[in-house]
């Protein structure tokens, strides 16, 4: 029989792909989302490319009392978790908001998980800013975890250390924590990509909504870091490469191939680019400029972090394939596509 993923979060830009991939690969899946920092046509992409329109529930996962009427429903084999705030800057401005967000949704699902019985698998959506401002580059699993340059980096270290305590606690209670570096591109169909409400957060939509002039100058945060070219270094892999992690890590999962029942897996492509290069490669991609300036540091950023991915390539059987080029132009399609183009 087949098997059923819940994915919370799964009408935003990673779940979405992460819906597809795991359609692709055999799995049934329920989303859960409370659409607001999406909306719902997200989904309408997913079925022209799969085929298949999973159940969706718009659901707040901070509602125990909702999400357990999901589980009601569906027999839940694994759960990944994308439901959180995810803005670095806002967090800083905004912490109890991400803390009363972000841990409470996450409690609600391992919760959920325990109380429907038998084993349970979660997969934890983390990030490499967990690891703070590291002491040295690439780093891996085993790399000290520093204090958290913001909020939103603190909430991806408390999940973390719930999950982790949690499948030490209770039989059949088993998780994989995926910390993944900077997720950008979008599908190459070009049917679901990044679609932040309001003034985007993150880098790639801010050049490709100021490459199509919805933006009138991209700011790069500070260039006085201590950096090639002053501009802060980070790891981008392409979203679909990202998205394939996640099935391969729901694989090992529902096989129960774990080693331990709590695992942490780098997803990343071990080649650091500067956001300067980034700018430079959506440029060369598609033949088009875009217009910037440098602006003073944002706080909460640091300085560099890049993956060694050598254990998920072994581990998970996985790793990232596309090209930065492929994904610039996968990311100016799918801005193109939103203008009508």
């Amino acid at each position: 029989m087949k098997k059923t993923v819940l994915v919370t979060g799964g009408a935003g830009f990673i779940g979405s792909h992460v819906t597809v991939e795991l359609i692709n690969a055999g799995y049934d899946v329920v989303v859960v989302d409370n659409l607001t920092n999406s909306d719902g046509k997200s989904l309408d992409g997913v079925e022209a490319i799969t085929g298949v329109r999973p159940p969706f529930y718009k659901v707040d996962t901070c509602d125990a009392v909702a999400l357990a009427k999901v589980f009601e429903a569906h027999h839940i084999d694994c759960a990944i978790h994308f439901a959180a705030y995810k803005a670095v800057g806002e967090s800083v401005a905004e912490p109890m908001k991400y803390y009363m967000n972000n841990m409470l949704s996450f409690m609600n699902l391992i919760e959920a998980m325990r109380r429907q019985g038998g084993r349970a698998n979660v997969l934890f959506s983390s990030s490499a800013t967990v690891y703070g401002e590291p002491d040295a580059c690439p780093v891996t699993e085993a790399s000290p975890r520093k204090p958290a340059t913001s909020p939103y980096g603190n909430t991806k270290q408390m999940a973390e250390d719930v999950l982790r305590d949690c499948c030490a606690a209770y039989d059949g209670f088993y998780g994989i924590a995926l910390r993944y570096f900077n997720p950008v591109g979008a599908h190459p169909s070009a049917l679901i990509g990044e679609l932040p409400i309001g003034v985007p957060n993150n880098l790639v939509p801010f050049i490709t909504q100021t490459a199509a002039g919805i933006r009138e100058c991209l700011t790069v945060f500070g260039n006085d870091y201590p950096t090639p070219d002053g501009t802060c270094l980070r790891d981008f892999i392409d979203v679909v490469d990202l998205a394939k992690a996640h099935v391969s890590a729901v694989d090992r999962m529902t096989g129960e191939k774990m080693d331990t029942k709590y695992e942490i897996f780098n997803i990343g492509t071990g080649r650091p680019l500067s956001v300067l290069e980034l700018i430079s490669a959506f440029e060369s991609a598609n033949g088009v400029k875009v217009n910037w300036k440098f602006g003073p540091r944002r706080a909460g950023d640091t300085t560099e972090v890049w993956a060694d991915p050598t254990r998920a390539n072994k581990c998970l059987g996985w790793k990232a394939e596309r090209s930065i080029d492929d994904t610039m132009r996968s990311a100016w399609a799918w801005q193109k596509h939103l203008d009508g183009c």
